[in-house]
C-alpha cells in the first residue's frame, strides 16, 4: 500500500446539505425579558407516520469489497480465540451475548485482519475493536513512551468512555490503559507515558502535541483503532490523523469504526485499510425499530412553555441546542422554573463536564442541556427522551443526537421542535438522515405534547444544584516515626500508577 503522507488532500471539508432555517431566532430569545419576537405561523401542519426509510443517504461512499474472504460470525464469546482471563472478566461484566456487529468482526480482528466496521451508536462498537486491541496486546510490556496499541477519538468525551468501558478488561490481562485528551494537565499524561502503558486511547490535537514534546512515539504501535472518523473529519482532524497514522507501524493492523461513513471516510478506508472485513450492522441512517422520531410544529412564541413543560417530565432528558450561550440561558432558566438542570459544552473544563455527566447519569440532574459535546460519546443507561431544541444543521448530526436514546436494543424517542420557518429545511435534513418522523402540531399545555414527551407544568420553585465535595483524608494520618513530623508543604506528591492517569 502507499502510506506516502499527502496531508493536504484531508483539507476540512463539510457536508453540503441544506441546514434548518433559523431566521436569526435563538431558543433563548422567547424567554421572559429577553428581545426578539416569535417566528410568524405557517399552513397547517401534516401529520405522519412512522418508521419507513428512503433507499439510501445521501454523501455515503461504496463500501469496499473484501477479496480474502471473512470468517464466519461466531454464537458466543466462548467460541473466540481470546485469552481466559478476557472471557472471564466479560462474565463478571455480565456480557455473556456479543452483539452483531462484535460477533462478526471478532473472529477477523482477532486474525489480524483490518476492519471497516459500521454500526449506530449503541451497537456495540466499543467492545468490537476494543476486546481485540486487548487481546492481541496482551502478555506484552510497553517500553516508556512506547506505546502498543492506539485508539483514536474526536472528542474528550469519547474517550473518556471508550476508557470506561475498556478498563475492566484491560486490568484483566494486566495492560495498562491511559487516556490522552485536551483539557487536563499535560504533565500528567506525559507522565504515565513516561512510566509505560500499552493502549493510548487519544484525540488527535493532544496526542501530536505530546509527540512533539517528546513524551511519546509511535513506532511501536500495532493496532490501531479509528472510532467516528467522520467527526474527526467534520471537526479538521483529518491532517493531524493522518499525519498520526503515518507514524504507526507500517505492516501493522488498523481498524475504522463508525456509525456513518460519508466520503472524507472513504480517504481513509483506501489509503490506510488493507483487504479489510467490512461488516454494516444497518444502513448508517441509524433508524432503529425500538426508536421513534417526532417532529413537532410549534409556534415561536410557544416554544418556551413546551420546552420547559417537556423538562419538568418524570424521567431524564437530554436538550441540545446550537450555542454555548443558548445553553447556559436555557439551564438557567430551566433551574429558575424547578427543574433540575446542567450544562454541558465545550466552555466547560474537563473536571466539570466529568462532574455534570456523573450527575446527570446517578439521577442528581434530570436534565442535561448540552451543544453536540455530548452527541457522540456519552452513554446513559435507560435515557428514553432526546429533545432538539434547535433543529441540528447536519443529518449527522441528528443521527448522533439521537443515538443517546434507544441504546443497546432499549426503547426511546427523539424529538425535534421546529418552528414554521424551519419547517422545510427540517423535511430535507430528514430525507438526507433517511428518516420519517412522525409529525404533530403541539402548544405548551395540550395533551399531545404530554402523550410524545410526558411534559409537565413546573413546579415554579427554584432549585440550585449543589456540587458534592469529596471528604479529603487528613494529611499524615498514616504516616509513621519521624514523618509525622515533616511540614505538608514539603512533603513530595505521591506518584499515581498508570492506571489512574486513564480515569
Amino acid at each position: 500500500m502507499n502510506r506516502t503522507r499527502t496531508n493536504d488532500r484531508f483539507a476540512r471539508t463539510r457536508n453540503g446539505g441544506d441546514a434548518p432555517g433559523r431566521n436569526g431566532n435563538r431558543f433563548g430569545s422567547s424567554f421572559p425579558g429577553r428581545s426578539g419576537g416569535p417566528a410568524r405561523s405557517g399552513g397547517p401542519a401534516r401529520s405522519g407516520g412512522p418508521g419507513r426509510r428512503p433507499a439510501a443517504l445521501q454523501g455515503e461512499f461504496a463500501l469496499p469489497k473484501t477479496i480474502t474472504p471473512a470468517l464466519p460470525a461466531v454464537a458466543g464469546f466462548a467460541d473466540l480465540d481470546m485469552p481466559a482471563e478476557l472471557l472471564a472478566a466479560l462474565a463478571a461484566q455480565g456480557v455473556t451475548v456479543p452483539f452483531p456487529i462484535q460477533a462478526a468482526t471478532l473472529p477477523n480482528s482477532l486474525a489480524g485482519r483490518d476492519v471497516l466496521g459500521r454500526g449506530r451508536t449503541g451497537s456495540g462498537k466499543t467492545l468490537a475493536f476494543g476486546l481485540a486491541l486487548l487481546a492481541r496486546t496482551a502478555g506484552q510490556r510497553a517500553e516508556p513512551g512506547q506505546p502498543l496499541g492506539l485508539i483514536l477519538v474526536p472528542t474528550r468525551e469519547l474517550a473518556q468512555q471508550v476508557t470506561d468501558a475498556l478498563t475492566p478488561y484491560a486490568r484483566s490481562v494486566r495492560l495498562r490503559l491511559a487516556s490522552v485528551v485536551g483539557g487536563m494537565p499535560i504533565g500528567r499524561q506525559a507522565g504515565a507515558l513516561r512510566r509505560g502503558v500499552e493502549i493510548v486511547v487519544a484525540t488527535p490535537g493532544r496526542l501530536k502535541d505530546l509527540i512533539e514534546r517528546g513524551d511519546c512515539r509511535l513506532d511501536q504501535v500495532a493496532v490501531t483503532v479509528l472510532d467516528e472518523a467522520d467527526q474527526m473529519a467534520d471537526m479538521g482532524f483529518m491532517p493531524q490523523v493522518t499525519a498520526l497514522l503515518d507514524q504507526v507501524r507500517p505492516q501493522g493492523q488498523r481498524m475504522l469504526f463508525s456509525a456513518t461513513l460519508d466520503r472524507n471516510v472513504d480517504l481513509l478506508v483506501r489509503r490506510y485499510l488493507s483487504d479489510p472485513v467490512v461488516h454494516s450492522v444497518d444502513p448508517s441512517a441509524g433508524a432503529v425499530t425500538t426508536m421513534e422520531h417526532h417532529v413537532l410544529h410549534v409556534h415561536g412564541a410557544d416554544k418556551s412553555a413546551a420546552v420547559t413543560e417537556i423538562a419538568a417530565r418524570d424521567g431524564r432528558v437530554i436538550m441540545f441546542l446550537d450555542t454555548k450561550h443558548a445553553v447556559d440561558r436555557l439551564t438557567e432558566h430551566l433551574l429558575n422554573s424547578g427543574v433540575r438542570a446542567a450544562s454541558l459544552h465545550g466552555g466547560k473544563s474537563q473536571p466539570q463536564r466529568t462532574r455534570t455527566l456523573t450527575q446527570f447519569k446517578n439521577g442528581h440532574v434530570s436534565v442535561l442541556v448540552a451543544t453536540n459535546v455530548a452527541a457522540r460519546g456519552i452513554h446513559v443507561d435507560s435515557l428514553d427522551l432526546v429533545v432538539n431544541v434547535d433543529p441540528p444543521t447536519d443529518h449527522k448530526d441528528y443521527l448522533h443526537r439521537g443515538g443517546r436514546t434507544a441504546r443497546a436494543g432499549e426503547s426511546g424517542s427523539v424529538v425535534t421542535l421546529v418552528t414554521p420557518s424551519q419547517r422545510r429545511s427540517m423535511s430535507r435534513l430528514m430525507t438526507m438522515a433517511g428518516i420519517v418522523p412522525q409529525t404533530t402540531q403541539v402548544r405548551a399545555g395540550a395533551e399531545a405534547l404530554h402523550r410524545i414527551t410526558g411534559a409537565q407544568a413546573p413546579s415554579g420553585i427554584p432549585v440550585v444544584i449543589t456540587t458534592p465535595v469529596a471528604e479529603r483524608p487528613k494529611r499524615g494520618a498514616t504516616s509513621r516515626g519521624r514523618r509525622r513530623s515533616v511540614p505538608a508543604a514539603r512533603r513530595a506528591p505521591a506518584r499515581r500508577p498508570a492506571s489512574d492517569a486513564a480515569a
